[in-house]
């Protein structure tokens, strides 16, 4: 089993802290890779009411509710992204330590602020290196475009995390290996990515002097952005210096509209993972000569024959400002089903991480296949998909198959029997309008 196994209890003060990236190196150094704790997933109870806060506000404040099925689709992104980290540990701590034993020319010492310092900026700058070329090199952008393709840009769209983006980024880091110790690195891996949590945010302006030093809100918004002068800007992680230095900054001088320059249009979890990969494979099978289909796997995405490597610019769809995100109308009371049968299923992921060091490999595959069914078919309710109600069928029976075999078993007795309750009538509601829609079908046969 993977992953980090530190098991540092944190205040809550160390934990609002965490988030901002103003822990001190003190309270944040350690000798081996494995006393490391998972800040990340200590961070889930902190993401979810810095979450519910901004809902709150955001339908209070500027009469701005959330979308369920955005929402809902990033989180399910976020989840699946983290899914490979139940069992083993990150590609990127996996690949560093394989170098810092192997090939490492000096040792930096683990207890030293002038280490974790260094660090500091060294994580940071491979992470605006990784990050610019995940939008410049198209195998890469296949994987980090998930991160992009809401319309929506809230705390939500912070977590809509792709599965395969880890397997390319761990090369920017690489150099570090060569004399800073893995549980340094380990641990601003981590903070580097739950600082750029917070500024996926519409509710905050401008923060005065910090915007020239920090990655914001502001500079952040711009970089989600698919107006022309938001393309290919504002790559910081923590630090926008480094977009500064190397002449990506642009700042916000005029609304911001959200999303891929072609939207994807759907709510499927898999879809949004893998819709680049599609349309790459696609696009090399269908462009003349070895090295233009070289060129489409290395080149930027909208490349084409006879194109400059980044593309053309006036190629891209104009933005108006007036454009409604893709938002088929779904139910009220499917959106409330939805989000219920979401909020069980998170539990049953966190509990999987809390006790991943008690549970079988059995066990632990049994859960992600179940997460990634539900994912899945929930994904199809949110789409008004045909079959979703023979796909909820049976996601409802395997829970409850898998709860009979203590499989799903959690620490919570009373969870168990409640959800016992629930998908029972579950099974039965949508048994119903599965069999409904079966015999519609073969009426309009006949």
């Amino acid at each position: 089993m993977g992953g980090f196994t530190g098991q540092t209890d944190l205040s809550v003060s160390q934990g609002v802290r965490m988030m901002f990236y103003v822990l001190h190196p003190n309270e944040t150094s350690f000798k081996s890779i494995d006393e490391v704790p998972d800040y990340v997933d200590k961070a889930t109870v902190y993401f979810l009411v810095m979450l519910l806060l901004e809902v709150i506000i955001s339908w209070a404040w500027k009469g701005k509710p959330l979308r369920i099925n955005d929402g809902l689709t990033s989180l399910s992104a976020g989840i699946m992204s983290r899914l490979p980290d139940v069992a083993f540990r990150g590609l990127e701590v996996t690949m560093y330590i394989y170098i810092w034993n192997n090939y490492k020319l000096a040792e930096l010492p683990w207890d030293s602020p002038w280490t974790w310092w260094l660090t500091f900026l060294g994580v940071d700058f491979g992470y605006y290196w990784f990050h610019r070329m995940a939008h410049e090199v198209n195998i890469i952008w296949a994987g980090h475009q998930t991160h992009h393709s809401s319309e929506d840009y809230n705390l939500t769209t912070a977590l809509r995390q792709s599965v395969l983006q880890k397997y390319f980024s761990w090369m920017f880091y690489m150099p570090m290996a060569l004399c800073v110790p893995p549980s340094v690195f380990a641990v601003h891996l981590q903070f580097n990515l739950l600082y750029q949590f917070w500024i996926h945010t519409e509710l905050i302006n401008n923060l005065g002097p910090l915007e020239f030093i920090l990655n914001t809100p502001s500079h952040h918004r711009v970089h989600h952005g698919r107006n022309p002068y938001c393309i290919d800007s504002n790559y910081a992680g923590t630090l926008i210096i480094w977009d500064r230095i190397f002449g990506t900054f642009v700042p916000e001088n005029e609304k911001v509209v959200y999303g891929l320059t072609h939207p994807i249009n759907t709510f499927e979890p898999f879809q949004v993972q893998i819709q680049h990969c599609i349309y790459m494979w696609n696009m090399f099978w269908d462009t003349p000569g070895f090295f233009n289909k070289i060129s489409v796997i290395f080149k930027g995405p909208g490349w084409g024959p006879g194109k400059p490597r980044l593309g053309l610019p006036e190629e891209l769809p104009k933005v108006t400002g007036k454009e409604k995100p893709y938002d088929p109308q779904l139910p009220m009371y499917l959106q409330i089903y939805a989000t219920i049968h979401f909020i069980l299923m998170l539990g049953v992921y966190q509990h999987m991480f809390e006790a991943k060091l008690m549970l079988t490999q059995i066990t632990l595959l049994l859960r992600i296949g179940y997460i990634l069914l539900a994912l899945t078919s929930l994904g199809f309710i949110l789409e008004k998909k045909p079959n979703a109600a023979m796909i909820e069928t049976i996601r409802c029976s395997i829970f409850l198959l898998l709860q009979k075999c203590d499989c799903l078993t959690t620490d919570i007795p009373s969870f168990e029997f409640i959800c016992q309750i629930i998908f029972s009538i579950c099974i039965t509601f949508w048994g119903f309008q599965a069999i409904k829609r079966v015999v519609s079908k073969t009426e309009k046969h006949e």
